[in-house]
């Protein structure tokens, strides 16, 4: 029996919750470079909220090597950070007075398959050049929701391995006993 209690995380970049962060985070930038007026103030948040939820994907993978509780939080923030876009991007939509497509339109339906299926941040971005602002915050609205929901099954998860195996300090007691014999 193996007395080790760190679980070093791996690369995280394969991820594909990771993936559809930089993806969210890159047309976001696209999106507000050519969408929104230079020098307003929703550019710095959109922008800010994009990231966010990437730096604390990443930040949150790699602190649930040592603590359980930081990574459901830094999760969390990503969770609300990304509700924050998904916000700003109705937003647009409405206040330009322009279709916010429904669940079940034939076009929602689409990309929701779409962006399942494929996760290449390059690949979104000159997708995303060529089609409309309208289009575009769309696709996002789209894309944020499938980041949301996998976003909450991977705090379930972290949860569930938390209530399986505890925290570190259990490990690491565990641990202890275990290379003294007891």
């Amino acid at each position: 029996m193996s007395n080790r209690f760190l679980k070093i995380s791996g690369d995280y970049t394969g991820w594909n919750i990771y993936r559809k962060s930089v993806i969210i985070c890159d047309v976001t930038e696209l999106f507000i470079n050519r969408a929104l007026p230079h020098g307003l103030r929703t550019i710095d948040q959109m922008r800010q909220a994009a990231r966010s939820c990437k730096q604390n994907i990443v930040e949150g993978v790699s602190d649930s090597t040592v603590s359980a509780e930081i990574c459901i939080k830094l999760l969390g923030v990503a969770r609300g950070s990304v509700r924050e876009l998904l916000e700003d991007y109705g937003d647009y939509l409405r206040q330009n007075d322009l279709e916010i497509w429904a669940a079940n339109d034939d076009r929602t339906l689409a990309t929701r398959a779409y962006c399942i299926k494929n996760d290449d941040p390059r690949d979104f971005v000159a997708k995303c050049r060529e089609r409309s602002n309208e289009t575009v915050a769309n696709i996002m609205i789209t894309q944020i929701r499938q980041i949301d929901s996998m976003l909450a099954k991977l705090l379930k998860k972290v949860e569930a391995e938390f209530l399986a195996e505890g925290g570190i300090k259990e490990a690491m007691s565990k641990a202890r006993r275990q290379s003294r014999g007891y």
